[in-house]
């Protein structure tokens, strides 16, 4: 995922992000622990968390499309894929408890050829 495509105004759009997730800014700000109105309102959309939080997320999707062939199987693994070593906790949930770093770290083992 080219992260320059979906930003706007210089900061992540959760409407152009939605758009090439097929799903709706509210799923969105759900998967990413956040209210609705987090990715509707213009002043929410700008605050410093609901930016982090995208950002995170399009860091992660962007380190998996390549394995998983598409940025849409890259979002359904975000929120689905159980990780090994985090007690079956996916990637959307330790993101949500602020571990977006350590799936970071674990991607980085698994692509390098380590183990989980």
């Amino acid at each position: 995922m080219e992260f320059q495509k979906y930003i706007e105004d210089q900061v992540f759009s959760p409407k152009l992000i939605a758009n090439a997730l097929r799903t709706t800014r509210s799923e969105i700000a759900h998967t990413l622990g956040l209210h609705r109105d987090a990715l509707s309102r213009t002043s929410r959309i700008r605050a410093a968390k609901s930016q982090i939080r995208l950002r995170q997320m399009m860091e992660i999707l962007n380190r998996v499309e390549a394995a998983t062939g598409s940025p849409l199987a890259a979002y359904a693994w975000f929120r689905a894929e159980p990780l090994v070593g985090f007690g079956g906790a996916t990637p959307d949930q330790l993101l949500r408890e602020g571990r977006a770093e350590e799936v970071r770290s674990y991607l980085d083992r698994i692509m390098s050829g380590g183990y989980a």
